[in-house]
């Protein structure tokens, strides 16, 4: 985390920015309360199962959430700071199991604050999974090592360009739920011609009889066009 606030130049009167999303490997009581001295945010999993089943006894009232039920309690430990705890129930092999989570956020229900939680990275899924069958980097080999290094830079460049294409022009369009590897398969590969006049783009045809044709000039459009 130090390493983290070196790189980014986070100095202090910036750490009340920004939120740190915590599995529960790094959901100690002595970790968020670091975070937390730090002015930092937080919304994390609790790291102890006995904890959470505890908690669960406490629970009221439980709300419904995807597979899974919500329920808010008190925090048990003191931070010096306010913070909001709940606990999630599931069903898994016919019994209930607990987790709870904590979060600084001012969010409006139990339900805000889980997807708050499940928007945290997961790079190993998004990432490299992700780059290994969509940019076939698992298939790319070079015998060298530095021209292997450079390759793997080559796929990060491209990662990050097809996740801002994907934020600039693919969400809410029928092409949101699409990864590296259908929107360079599926999306990138309809046939098309680009018209420039010098070094602006004029103009952007694709195949008509392609199916994705008509919705994909729309989100071109957005793209080309977003500020």
């Amino acid at each position: 985390m130090l390493a983290t606030e070196t790189a980014l130049e986070l100095a202090p009167e910036r750490h009340k920015r920004v939120v740190w999303r915590l599995d529960g490997g790094a959901g100690s009581d002595a970790q968020l309360q670091w975070l937390l001295d730090r002015d930092y945010h937080v919304i994390a999993k609790g790291i102890s199962n006995r904890r959470a089943q505890a908690l669960a006894q406490q629970v009221t009232r439980w709300d419904s959430y995807h597979d899974a039920w919500l329920g808010e309690v008190p925090s048990p430990v003191d931070f010096g700071r306010p913070v909001r705890v709940w606990v999630k129930r599931r069903l898994k092999a016919g019994d209930y199991v607990h987790s709870y989570y904590v979060t600084t956020l001012t969010l409006p229900s139990k339900g805000a604050m889980m997807a708050a939680y499940d928007q945290r990275g997961g790079a190993e899924v998004e990432q490299f999974r992700n780059d290994k069958s969509g940019l076939s980097l698992a298939v790319r080999r070079k015998r060298r090592f530095f021209a292997q290094q450079g390759l793997v830079l080559l796929t990060d460049l491209a990662h990050n360009l097809l996740a801002n294409f994907h934020h600039r022009a693919l969400i809410d369009s029928p092409f949101d739920g699409f990864g590296p590897q259908r929107i360079v398969r599926d999306l990138l590969a309809v046939p098309g011609q680009a018209v420039f006049e010098g070094s602006q783009l004029k103009r952007i045809a694709l195949l008509d009889s392609h199916p994705y044709a008509e919705h994909l000039l729309i989100c071109l459009e957005r793209c080309c066009t977003d500020d």
